[in-house]
């Protein structure tokens, strides 16, 4: 008889079931199938039938409320069934039966208000993702003469949305790279990262200096948000083989050469964008090969055990090898590993590759040189 129930109230109309709806259908069918086998060993008197309204409850937890009534119709019936076959119904049963007829419309109810509300939630979580997909726009593989890769790894499953950004421009003052982290998570973040990183898009092309290039990112910053609102960024050119660095408050890129791991820290401390950071440029000489990583703190603060993940003794095993790319992907994986899937905190992740200079290019000069002939 319930297999006869459940036939047909489950694979009528609506194509397979959800994994929730399983488990919710195989926990309220295992609850009535144990309370049916107690009645038939307890005799003709229907004792327990009662027990039965906790089916379609059961079900409301995880499953749909078109298969929450099924269970209810399946628990209705087979308590009916039982209350007849005792050999005068009396009111206790009756009022049990009607009592898991109640249930189940009340278990249904509760089912579709959870539906809605899921339903609500995953279109929040597309929205944050395409809102996150608009404002890191895609890196690569190729600018200017560096091969490029990104990676933005979210710490939560249900949104992929938080204030970390990153971009990469080909600019007539070299390939110009930003990664920030804005203090804070949601939309707001979200809402400061776009404003970081539309300042920069224009900026970067109009500044000669990288200096000037924070001064207007400060100022963008500063008009959009309270006192103690921050960002933290890293900005890197490459020109003609010259890399110039400047660091307001983040974490120091990692420079991989020749299996060793660099950290390019600033010449001097700088605060954030949005605290009138006066930053001082560290200049490097690129050779080909060289590899740079920019990352979020996230990355640093990533730990288990109390242990936090070691980010420079692992680099060049992990990014050193394959396409940029692969390196990034090989470095989400054994840190995604460490953590046992929980991360604290966003991170977002800008490898790149110096495949050399162009042919027939002199040596240019860095941002910091031109700003210092300009001035």
């Amino acid at each position: 008889m319930l297999c006869g129930v459940r036939t047909k109230a489950f694979q009528s109309g609506r194509g397979p079931l959800s994994p929730g709806s399983r488990a919710g259908l195989g926990a309220a069918v295992g609850l009535l199938a144990l309370v049916s086998a107690v009645e038939v060993a307890d005799g003709r008197a229907a004792n327990y039938i009662a027990l039965m309204v906790a089916g379609p409850f059961l079900a409301a937890a995880l499953a749909s409320w078109r298969v929450v009534l099924g269970v209810g119709a399946a628990a209705t019936v087979l308590g009916a069934a039982f209350a007849l076959g005792e050999r005068t119904v009396s009111l206790s049963t009756a009022v049990a039966v009607a009592g898991i007829a109640l249930g189940t419309a009340m278990a249904a109810a509760t089912a579709a208000v959870r539906e809605r509300q899921a339903e609500q939630i995953a279109e929040l979580s597309k929205l944050a993702a395409v809102a996150q997909q608009a404002v890191l726009r895609p890196l690569g593989p190729q600018v200017g003469m560096l091969s490029v890769a990104a990676r933005y790894i979210s710490s939560t499953a249900t949104a992929e949305i938080g204030g970390d950004l990153y971009e990469a421009v080909d600019t007539p003052y070299g390939v110009r790279m930003i990664i920030g982290d804005v203090r804070g998570k949601g939309l707001d973040a979200v809402r400061l990262a776009s404003i970081v990183l539309g300042s920069y898009r224009h900026v970067a092309y109009e500044r000669a200096d990288l200096r000037a290039v924070v001064a207007d990112l400060d100022r963008a910053v500063a008009r959009s948000v309270g006192d103690e609102d921050f960002v933290t960024a890293a900005l890197v050119e490459e020109r003609g083989g010259t890399l110039t660095i400047v660091n307001c408050g983040h974490p120091a890129p990692l420079l991989l050469r020749r299996g060793a791991v660099i950290p390019l820290e600033p010449p001097a401390p700088a605060p954030p964008l949005g605290f009138m950071p006066v930053v001082r440029p560290r200049v490097e000489r690129l050779e080909p090969g060289d590899r740079l990583l920019l990352f979020t703190d996230g990355l640093g603060e990533a730990r288990r055990d109390g242990e936090f993940f070691p980010t420079a003794d692992r680099a060049w095993r992990l990014l050193g090898h394959g396409t940029v790319g692969d390196g990034l992907a090989s470095l989400e994986a054994a840190l995604v590993e460490w953590v046992h899937g929980r991360l604290d905190d966003d991170i977002a992740l800008v490898l790149m590759e110096y495949r050399g200079s162009r042919t027939g290019l002199t040596a240019a000069v860095p941002s910091w040189e031109v700003g210092a002939a300009e001035s």
